[in-house]
């Protein structure tokens, strides 16, 4: 028998595995869950361990003109291994503040680069057509629909004003129409998947029976 069978063979007992969550909740299904789980932890400490570690940390100890570089980096590590202990977990605060600084500062550049300074001049881009104001009049009225600004009225209750109540109304129309499209787009992707391993399984049985 391949691997290629064996692989196909496997996949198909995995497959059903978590399809039986249908069915509710069983240890056929917990047992797919945890060698996934298990698999993704395994390689990621592998990608880790060989593309971070190794390159970046270990191989340059033997460096002299790189071991100035390579020290603070090596104490920092060191230290977190603190956190294990309530006792001295102090000693690992500077490296966790580190590591978030750097991660916070690393998703909000990212996060301005990547997605708002392009989705912004793409919109300068296309302002002049009917994309551009549709594009406007949705942040203007999602960001109303946001907008908790109110008054005090007459009867004592607090009220918005009724123009920014019509553009929160608006707003939220918006907001629904993009939480559809993003469920359709989800729904659609599980479709296509869904369909992808039953074409699999398919084609594995017509294998096996020699069709």
């Amino acid at each position: 028998m391949s691997f290629e069978v064996v692989s196909a063979v496997i996949g198909l007992l995995l497959t059903l595995m978590v399809f039986s969550y249908l069915i509710g909740d069983n240890p056929l299904f917990r047992l797919a869950v945890y060698l996934f789980i298990g698999v993704a932890s395994g390689y990621a400490v592998t990608v880790i361990w060989h593309s971070v570690l190794v390159p970046r940390l270990l191989d340059p100890l033997g460096n002299p003109n790189r071991l100035a570089w390579t020290v603070v980096p090596l104490i920092l590590s060191i230290s977190l291994w603190a956190k294990l202990s309530p006792r001295i977990s102090r000693l690992g605060g500077f490296a966790m503040a580190v590591i978030v600084g750097v991660g916070a500062a690393t998703a909000i550049g990212g996060a301005l680069t990547g997605t708002l300074i392009p989705q912004v001049e793409a919109a300068m881009d296309s302002f002049d057509s009917s994309e551009g104001a549709v594009m406007l009049a949705g942040t203007v009225l999602t960001l109303a629909y946001f907008q908790f600004g109110a008054k005090r009225a007459p009867d004592d209750t607090i009220k918005r004003g009724a123009v920014i109540e019509l553009l929160a109304w608006l707003g939220r129309l918006f907001i629904a129409v993009t939480l559809g499209v993003l469920f359709a787009g989800v729904y659609l992707s599980a479709l296509t998947a869904l369909i992808e391993r039953l074409s699999s399984i398919i084609n594995l049985v017509k294998s096996l029976l020699g069709l």
